[in-house]
């Protein structure tokens, strides 16, 4: 029994070196964007700006990107706050550029004027990536959408965000 701790020792170490080589692939394992955020409410009229982050990643290469991401929104006498889900099929163009379209649900907080509501919502979220190296360390976004929400008022808006793309190997 003894014997056979170096013989395992030595098999598990030499395994873990091969795991944790790295590909030459140029895809990161996840994305994470940092951006600004503007929304236009196509029934109140209303716009409202703010922050955005995001987190993205790839279950099936070529075929399903997840994101996840935060937005808050504010306007004079009010506050949102937007949790979404998008499955995004992704095209790749170039080595630079990528184009993505998102569709996934939404949950929004909203409190106006002291009034608080909770809705759920869809969404729809063409995305451009752009790339300035083919390593995809480093890049930018630009994402329009379109929302429809669920909730007494049946609220539809337009949004557009944009900001740095930050890939995580």
């Amino acid at each position: 029994m003894n014997a056979a701790n170096p013989i395992l020792l030595i098999s598990l170490f030499l395994c873990t070196g091969s795991a944790l080589a790295q590909t030459d692939d140029k895809e990161p394992a996840a994305v994470i964007e940092f951006g600004a955020a503007a929304n236009r409410s196509l029934t109140e009229g209303q716009s409202s700006v703010g922050p955005t982050v995001a987190a993205e990643a790839t279950p099936i290469e070529n075929w399903l990107e997840l994101e996840v991401g935060v937005t808050p929104l504010f306007r004079r006498h009010s506050t949102e706050w937007s949790i979404d889900l998008l499955f995004k099929k992704p095209w790749t163009l170039s080595d630079k550029m990528e184009f993505m379209l998102g569709v996934g649900p939404e949950w929004i907080h909203t409190n106006a004027y002291g009034i608080k509501m909770d809705s759920v919502a869809a969404e729809v979220a063409p995305d451009f990536m752009f790339w300035p190296s083919a390593r995809h360390r480093l890049g930018w976004y630009l994402e329009p959408s379109y929302e429809y929400k669920f909730g007494p008022r049946h609220e539809h808006s337009l949004a557009i965000s944009g900001g740095l793309l930050i890939g995580i190997p």
